[in-house]
């Protein structure tokens, strides 16, 4: 069951203290439901450390979104740049008054996130916390800059992306690597970079509204000043005429698009792994990404609301993550979608600058998947024929077709899940791959 951790197993009992574990996995579905849902199915060789790498960050993250529980920027900062070495160096240490509800209990209550963290191995413990201190130091190089009206440069917007989300793919695949089911993933610094960039943009691009009025919004003015005819971040709030709307999807679908040139490397960075429970962990968040720039592209309640997947989506997006080719399909199918979308926005007079380049990267994704799109529509093809020779079998009283049909149709279903027929992947289970673990923790 992928939404009930592997917890209970000899590895984890016989190397962390159990209470504390449970407080971790319990303040994890708390602060993130569905960041818990994708941790809970990882290996239980890798959970610990990637559940508490997660909390760690969650932790320093809590204190940079404060706004108000600091007497000063300068505060702020020593807070952060001293964060690693207070909170993972102390086993007592903790802080109160910083964040709100269930974050806030996580930095009241860290001395149980220290135990656990303290537990892991010294490679993993070193990951984390290396991590952890390169993060807090880009988060203190924005705490003094006025985000009320976004960054400024493309470089910036790509700057403050990499502290706080590339930085994270950069660890998780050093922790794959670490307990040695991806030990090829600790030199794909710039792929892993990739990957957390890739989400990182979508979330910003979606929370447009949210962070506008929060006053700490990272839309960059390079692009978005060459849109808003007043200068100022909140014109696309407004949706106040016609002109304004067509404004607003300019900056939007050029922001959708510059998120989108990221997908080749996100695919190069999924073709590596080979764990089974790693690759899924990895592609779940980046094909929701990609669905939430579909919901994005030319689409103005981005400037009005909240823009959310259909859950009926998400779960048919979780269940497409069984390997690479599903994956690539789902990834063709939308940036197919995203081609219509703009040709459509074309026709009805939309003249959006971003239409060549839009239509460039969708064009590129569609390539680098065509071959996986190709393969599961004469699969599903080969597929529904089967099940309807099947029933046409049983409606004509020809019991030599249904039977034939029938047999077909279960090895077909079913076989590769027995090592019959064509393999639908080359990912193997962690359990195929585990490294033996007892004696690598050092002092």
């Amino acid at each position: 069951n992928p939404l009930k951790a592997n917890f209970d197993n000899e590895y984890v009992r016989n190397n962390f203290v159990t209470e504390d574990i449970e407080f971790c996995d319990h303040i994890l579905n708390k602060v993130s439901r569905s960041f818990t849902a994708v941790v809970r199915q990882l290996p239980s060789i890798l959970l610990v450390d990637i559940m508490v790498f997660y909390l760690v960050l969650r932790a320093l993250d809590t204190i940079e979104d404060d706004m108000t529980a600091f007497s000063s920027n300068e505060v702020k900062i020593q807070h952060l740049l001293s964060f690693h070495k207070n909170a993972l160096q102390n086993p007592n240490w903790s802080l109160d008054g910083v964040g709100e509800g269930d974050e806030k209990v996580l930095l009241q209550q860290f001395p149980k996130c220290h135990s656990v963290y303290s537990d892991l191995t010294a490679g993993s413990r070193r990951v984390i916390a290396d991590i952890t201190q390169r993060m807090a130091a880009g988060m203190a190089e924005f705490v003094d800059k006025d985000l009320g009206q976004g960054t400024v440069l493309i470089a910036e917007y790509n700057r403050y992306c990499h502290f706080v989300a590339g930085l994270v793919g950069e660890g998780l695949s050093r922790l794959f690597a670490e307990c040695g089911l991806e030990p090829q993933m600790a030199k794909e610094i710039f792929l892993s970079d990739r990957m957390g960039l890739f989400l990182q943009k979508t979330n910003i691009i979606r929370d447009y509204l949210e962070d506008y009025v929060d006053g700490r919004a990272f839309w960059p003015q390079s692009v978005w000043k060459k849109y808003s005819k007043s200068g100022d971040l909140g014109y696309f709030a407004s949706q106040s005429s016609d002109e304004v709307k067509a404004r607003s999807l300019f900056c939007l679908n050029e922001l959708v698009t510059d998120a989108l040139e990221i997908v080749p490397d996100c695919l190069s960075y999924l073709d590596k792994l080979t764990c089974y429970e790693i690759f899924r962990f990895c592609a779940i968040p980046q094909v929701m990404a990609i669905a939430t720039l579909d919901k994005c592209y030319a689409n103005l309640d981005v400037f009005t609301g909240v823009v959310k997947i259909r859950k009926g989506l998400a779960c048919k997006l979780i269940n497409s993550t069984t390997d690479l080719e599903a994956v690539k399909n789902v990834f063709y199918n939308i940036a197919t979608n995203i081609i219509h979308t703009a040709q459509k926005e074309r026709k009805n007079g939309l003249h959006d600058p971003s239409f060549d380049r839009t239509m460039k990267i969708c064009q590129t994704i569609c390539n680098i998947t065509s071959s996986s799109y190709n393969m599961i529509q004469k699969r599903e093809h080969i597929f529904y024929s089967l099940a309807l020779a099947s029933v046409s079998g049983l409606y004509l009283k020809k019991p030599q077709i249904t039977l034939g049909a029938s047999a077909a149709f279960t090895a077909f279903a079913l076989g590769p899940l027995f090592g019959m027929g064509p393999q639908r992947s080359a990912l193997k289970p962690a359990a195929a791959s585990y490294k033996q673990c007892e004696d690598t923790k050092e002092d």
